[in-house]
């Protein structure tokens, strides 16, 4: 039996696996969904080991039998990269709502392709680039993006971008030259617009960094303060997730996250005037949730 979508006006914190609680939701539930799934990292090196490590499933595809990113579980298996979780995710969203998933350079084409054969469409990618990260090793470049999967379920609809305008340089919308509705962006026919407002910040663009460009969203990494108190390694800076929730979530929205971590999106849900629905496997994390948007709560 599906739940009832009466329960979803309130913020959620659910402690159970992510697909199965799905199964359990009504149809065009939620307003976005913004998450950070299992990269399975370790699943490379089990896909091309030799030997028992690397076993052939049904589908021809090798079994993935990782222990997961620095030995956690819950980066084991394969369910960000299987059609049928994204499925779900895809049925509990509203029509025209967007899913925003990270996942990292090696594995993001496998990620994507679940998510585009479960029924989504894919019509963009966010870098977020930053200037460290690891493993480093002599093999490998030293990693400086994650790419974010942008996707939509069915209906076109606007982004938040006036929220998410970058920088605070006064833009003049009657200088600007816009494409003729009845023009291809082949045939040329730009025009002025007249009579244009004056908006604050220059249009969001698809890559989120932590340098000095002003042209683009800043964003560094996760500081120390904001993984303290948790051992989850792989916190999400707090204005990075709340740029990307209100980029995608309308006002008073709810945004799911199945994959909820330590709870960054539901605090960025909460001081952007969204709800939250968060579903979180690992029960140790659980508290970590709870104990960061009660802060935020109590603030």
């Amino acid at each position: 039996m599906f739940i009832n979508k009466i329960f979803m006006d309130t913020n959620k914190i659910i402690n159970a696996d992510s697909l199965e609680h799905l199964k359990t939701l009504d149809e065009n539930v939620f307003d976005s969904c913004v998450t950070d799934p299992p990269y399975h990292l370790t699943s490379i090196v089990k896909r091309f080991t030799k030997g028992p490590a690397a076993k052939h499933g049904k589908d021809g595809s090798f079994q993935r039998l990782s222990k997961g990113f620095m030995g956690k579980e819950w980066d084991g298996g394969d369910i960000a990269f299987t059609k049928e979780f994204w499925q779900e995710v895809y049925r509990t969203m509203k029509p025209g709502a967007v899913l925003l998933a990270f996942s990292a350079t090696r594995n993001y084409h496998r990620m994507a392709v679940a998510i585009e054969d479960a029924g989504f469409e894919i019509f963009d990618m966010i870098n977020w680039i930053y200037g460290s990260g690891f493993p480093k090793r002599r093999n490998l470049l030293k990693p400086a993006h994650e790419p974010i999967v942008m996707a939509r379920k069915g209906v076109n609809k606007e982004l938040n971008l006036d929220e998410c305008r970058v920088g605070d340089e006064e833009i003049d919308l009657s200088k600007n030259r816009r494409h003729k509705q009845e023009d291809t962006i082949f045939k040329g026919g730009w025009k002025s617009e007249e009579g244009g407002e004056i908006v604050k910040g220059r249009w969001p663009a698809n890559i989120i960094h932590d340098g000095e460009v002003s042209s683009y969203f800043y964003c560094a990494k996760a500081s120390k303060k904001e993984k303290e108190d948790t051992n989850h390694p792989t916190v999400k800076p707090l204005e990075l997730m709340k740029y990307l929730v209100r980029l995608v979530t309308p006002k008073d929205g709810l945004v799911l996250d199945p994959f909820a971590g330590t709870g960054t999106t539901g605090e960025a849900a909460l001081l952007e005037n969204r709800k939250y629905y968060l579903i979180e496997k690992t029960e140790e994390y659980i508290k970590d949730i709870e104990r960061r948007v009660n802060k935020t709560i109590l603030c």
